[in-house]
């Protein structure tokens, strides 16, 4: 009986079903085989809602959704091409801290293409950038910024990992803080290889007077207080996670409808309604993932993982490059939400066995997630990307692949140089 339901899951998964269905159905015959109440699935689903972190998550969506919707993205390239412009490779440098600080913030690496992409391609090819480099830079850019505050999938980790209760706790404080130099690692290696292959293009560099700089920096007053606010109030520990998430979405209301008046309250509903949809399916998946993860956990699966792994793998380095293997490939073929809920419960008792740091192992998944959203054949940005710019997916390929390159040095460093991510925290 259990071996034909056990067959009829991996059927409704193959045929599509929706991702929390087949977790939930696996859950629930996971318990059921080992002939426990199935009372225990909603006991775990509702042992979600007790957790105060959760706050965070519909309060910086809806924040991101307003900012998706207003002219940030016009106000923002203008400010960084005014005071970055002038550097070697200043646009390229522009179009990286302009998507990294866009995607933080939205959590939406698509939304980053469609909507600052679109300004960046034209303004780097009217510079003088090669148009293949260009829509290189511009596809890789859009997952930029995964591993800063207030991301998203930094806050998802979190949670999970902390409701597994395993050894080594850690804040999502201590999360933010571990991935600022990894992604500034990131920006800087790929703003010198921009250098580097650009160094015989005939490049316009930007040329701004002191009044063009003080005229952006009117246009933006409103928003340069925002990273300040929110990054500032969690790193020092005035806010904690949930509270800087609703002091965030006060303020982002407050600039962007009331002072700028650029979403229009009228649009208010829509914007909650598609925002909080996509909260929802997140939340949905993350409760059912966590009975799963309570049925791996009460069945010994990761010990037992870990035991076969051991077969192959003896050492900490070995463990490790075979995590970034298996981690690139799942990026390239599942979104980084469905990637977390399945793959942390089964990876952090591994990595933990092997003597991995958990806020470390979030650090290193998401930097790989962070890659495969433009890794081939079907990295999502590479679509998003192919439809925004009209170009064929070949030509994505080829036009990313260098830079791929480059993040998968900075991946490596982030991977076998711990101090990268844990040098400004005491563990």
């Amino acid at each position: 009986m259990s071996s034909l339901l056990g067959f009829l899951v991996g059927l409704a998964a193959l045929l599509g079903a929706p991702l929390f269905v087949v977790i939930l159905a696996g859950s629930m015959l996971g318990f059921y085989t080992a002939d426990i109440p199935l009372t225990v699935v909603s006991i775990e689903i509702y042992r979600l809602i007790d957790t105060p972190l959760l706050l965070a998550l519909p309060l910086f969506t809806f924040a991101g959704y307003v900012l998706a919707e207003s002219r940030l993205s016009f106000r923002l390239v203008h400010l960084t091409q005014v005071f970055l412009g002038w550097l070697p490779g200043g646009l390229a440098v522009v179009a990286f801290v302009t998507c990294a600080f866009f995607t933080a913030f939205t959590g939406a690496s698509g939304v980053t293409i469609v909507a600052v992409g679109a300004l960046l391609l034209p303004a780097l090819v009217q510079a003088g950038y090669p148009e293949k480099f260009s829509l290189g830079l511009v596809t890789t850019s859009g997952s930029l910024g995964l591993l800063l505050a207030p991301s998203l999938p930094l806050i998802i980790y979190g949670v999970i990992v902390q409701q597994m209760d395993l050894p080594l706790p850690f804040t999502i404080q201590e999360l933010f803080i571990a991935g600022t130099l990894p992604a500034l690692l990131m920006i800087v290696l790929l703003t010198g290889y921009s250098i580097w292959v650009t160094r015989g293009a005939p490049i316009v560099r930007g040329s701004y007077t002191r009044a063009d700089a003080l005229a952006a920096v009117k246009a933006s007053r409103w928003e340069i207080p925002m990273p300040i606010l929110v990054l500032g109030g969690i790193y020092s520990g005035y806010f904690a996670v949930s509270e800087a998430a609703a002091v965030t979405a006060f303020y982002v209301l407050l600039v962007e409808v009331v002072i700028h008046g650029e979403v229009k309250v009228k649009s208010l509903p829509k914007i909650i309604r598609e925002s909080m949809i996509m909260v929802g399916g997140i939340l949905l998946i993350l409760g059912v993932s966590l009975a799963f993860t309570n049925f791996l956990i009460d069945s010994e699966v990761p010990q037992a993982l870990f035991a076969w792994i051991q077969t192959f793998v003896s050492d900490k380095l070995t463990f490790l490059i075979l995590l970034n293997i298996v981690l690139l490939v799942l990026g390239a073929i599942l979104d980084i939400f469905s990637a977390l809920v399945i793959m942390i419960p089964l990876i952090v008792p591994m990595a933990i066995g092997f003597g991995v740091d958990p806020v470390h192992l979030g650090i290193i998944f998401l930097a790989n997630m962070q890659i495969g959203y433009f890794t081939p054949p079907i990295g999502m940005n590479l679509f998003i990307a192919s439809y925004r710019f009209k170009r064929s997916i070949t030509e994505l390929y080829r036009a990313t692949l260098p830079f791929m390159a480059v993040l998968i040095i900075a991946l490596l460093i982030i991977t076998y140089v711990p101090a990268v991510s844990l040098v400004f925290l005491d563990r």
